[in-house]
């Protein structure tokens, strides 16, 4: 009886891991990719004039991108048992890379959300704040900032030998002495900081949106609907993440901690994870929202992709029509008549 109640026990985080994270990741990778190519597309081709705002949203875009990239190694990984074959140089660099992408997202959203306080408290300021320069180098900060938060992953990951495998564990399975003090810094400051600065932005925007005359303006609605998606990206996809992230680390250091409690902790912080990566479906309504002329420039290239698919399918039925009659002509007699109807 006692190894069948072990056997349930270490058995829950693994099924989680092994079924659910290669379905919910492979969703995301697809869902982001077409995404987020298609918003780098519009942003890039369609949307002028660009402001500091326009800037802030293309690094955006790029670096959920870049995060949708590494979901096929976790898709592998997972989904052959935890067995890794790609060498220890390429296990830190994927997540490093996931992490890297992670908090750039969460410090771009809060760049937008100042960059919206300013234009929207501060009219007068905002129109030297709109420049393109100032979108330049606040991403410019967020990278290097990002950059250096991130950089002691590269240490931390490692290869564990376990099982017969070669695996390569996430953040929060690895050496937890090590691990704990720097989770508590990636939570704290790259994510509650951030939390806190966006709620305190996003309050004042909505009071100064409540005033005035007109209050419920297209414009006002469309950044009320922003505020709210910023918020809710931030609340749903992160903080499960970082508050179970932080939980299985803690039952990990402790030593006494039960076995049931161990792994039940860990199977609910693994199905937080792929929670995380849909911030980056979140991110495309917010494209959607921003009022920088995105929503006509994607109209545009929709519109224009019909219609040239449209002039392709009448070209080839106006070519295919006459061909057809040429192989069925009316009366035997007629086949000269017929051939002198092709333009």
């Amino acid at each position: 009886m006692g190894n069948s109640s072990s056997d349930n026990c270490t058995n829950v985080d693994e099924m989680v891991k092994h079924y659910y994270l290669p379905v919910m990741y492979s969703i995301i990778f697809v869902v982001g990719l077409v995404g987020n190519l298609t918003s780098l597309v519009v942003y890039i081709f369609k949307v002028r004039p660009w402001k500091s705002c326009s800037v802030i949203m293309v690094n955006l875009a790029a670096t959920d991108l870049l995060y949708i990239l590494t979901m096929p190694f976790f898709v592998y990984y997972y989904s052959s048992g935890d067995s890794w074959k790609l060498g220890n140089f390429m296990c830190r660099f994927i997540r490093f890379a996931y992490h890297f992408n992670l908090y750039g997202s969460i410090l771009f959203l809060t760049c937008l959300a100042i960059f919206r306080y300013l234009v929207v408290l501060h009219p007068l300021k905002a129109i030297e704040f709109q420049r393109i320069k100032w979108g330049v180098l606040a991403c410019l900060v967020t990278w290097a900032l990002t950059a250096a938060a991130i950089g002691p992953m590269m240490s931390i990951i490692t290869l564990v030998e376990q099982n017969n495998k070669t695996q390569c564990p996430d953040f929060a399975s690895n050496d937890p002495a090590q691990v704990w003090w720097y989770s508590w810094i990636l939570a704290v400051f790259g994510y509650f900081v951030p939390l806190v600065v966006v709620c305190v932005c996003y309050a004042f925007i909505a009071r100064e949106l409540d005033k005035g005359p007109h209050i419920e303006s297209p414009h006002r609605t469309r950044a009320r609907r922003l505020t709210m998606v910023v918020i809710i990206c931030f609340v749903i996809c992160f903080m499960p993440f970082h508050i179970l992230r932080a939980l299985r680390v803690d039952t990990r250091r402790r030593p006494d901690t039960p076995c049931m409690l161990l792994h039940g902790v860990n199977a609910t912080y693994i199905i937080s994870r792929p929670l995380a990566s849909f911030n980056t479906v979140f991110n495309l309504i917010l494209y959607t929202l921003a009022g920088d002329r995105f929503q006509q420039a994607l109209q545009s290239l929709i519109q224009g992709e019909l219609w040239r698919r449209m002039k392709t399918h009448i070209n080839v039925l106006v070519v295919y029509k006459p061909a057809f009659n040429l192989t069925r002509p009316r009366h035997p007699t007629h086949n000269t008549e017929e051939f002198r109807r092709i333009p």
